[in-house]
């Protein structure tokens, strides 16, 4: 009998992020470091963005600068897109 582990079914149907991307994201909260504001993709996955708390309630462009496997899930970092 086939078993599936839906952890790494879920996983594997996270979209790929790798830093250079940009993407853009409505930015929810201020963040636990200074200055910086979080948001968060459809699947949950938390994004956390350097100068971002001034942007509170906003949706902006970033650049996705590091991405980090945790036990919790997956979190990505970026900054404001300049372009």
């Amino acid at each position: 009998m086939p078993v599936l582990n839906i952890n790494e079914l879920a996983n594997a149907i996270k979209p790929v992020v790798l830093p250079g991307e940009t993407m853009k994201v409505f930015i929810l909260k201020e963040g636990k470091e200074y200055n910086q504001g979080v948001a968060y993709l459809d699947d949950g996955t938390m994004v956390v963005v350097d100068q971002g708390k001034s942007h509170i309630g906003d949706d902006i462009n970033i650049t996705v600068t590091s991405v980090l496997q945790t036990p919790a899930g997956r979190m990505i970092f970026g900054r404001i897109d300049s372009r």
